[in-house]
């Protein structure tokens, strides 16, 4: 039996503020806040109720779960925020928000989203990898969503732009049984240093 390095009572979500066009990652994106309600874990996330944002969230409070948004102020109007969350923090801008997300968050967890999401990703991964925090980061690859972005990382890592014990970092699977089992019995290794060992 596996040892379980990590408690997850609190999970940060990365993912789009719009529907997409695929039926697959827009359903999955409820059946995502289900999960979480049904494990007792608390969403943190970024406060929309539109797109794939509104669907974690409503299928966490629809199950009886805990869903807080943190959403910046210039974002926080009626047609954007959801205004059925059980906590709702307002932040000043998007920095803030980034930073208070981590704060509340034991883990990880992105689903299929664009430049918004990317970021967010790769600001936590970053953040991680420079021993910021020890805290597990999962992707969710629905439909194979982020096969190609995968593949990128790959072909980055064997031209020695990103260190092997580093792409270790991000944990993938394409269903939140997977997801979760492989975020609790994660454990963050040494960060690795910079220099060469012929480096002073």
């Amino acid at each position: 039996m596996e040892e379980n390095y990590n408690i997850i009572e609190n999970v940060a979500v990365f993912c789009a503020s719009s529907d997409g066009v695929d039926p697959g990652i827009f359903k999955t994106a409820r059946v995502v806040g289900e999960e979480l309600a049904k494990r007792n874990i608390r969403l943190i996330y970024g406060g929309s109720k539109l797109g794939l944002m509104g669907q974690v969230a409503d299928g966490v409070m629809e199950n009886g779960g805990f869903a807080t948004g943190v959403i910046p102020e210039f974002l926080k109007t009626k047609e954007v925020v959801h205004t059925g969350l059980n906590r709702l923090i307002t932040t000043k801008d998007m920095h803030e928000r980034k930073l208070t997300m981590n704060e509340l968050s034991d883990a990880f967890i992105t689903l299929p989203g664009g430049f918004g999401t990317l970021e967010e990703l790769f600001e936590i991964v970053t953040w991680a990898q420079l021993g910021l925090h020890r805290k597990p980061i999962g992707l969710l690859n629905t439909n194979g969503f982020y096969d190609d972005l995968l593949n990128m990382l790959k072909k980055m890592t064997a031209k020695g732009l990103i260190k092997e014990l580093n792409l270790e970092i991000l944990l993938v699977a394409d269903n939140m049984e997977e997801l979760l089992k492989l975020m609790h019995n994660y454990k963050a290794r040494p960060v690795p240093k910079w220099m060469n060992k012929n480096q002073t």
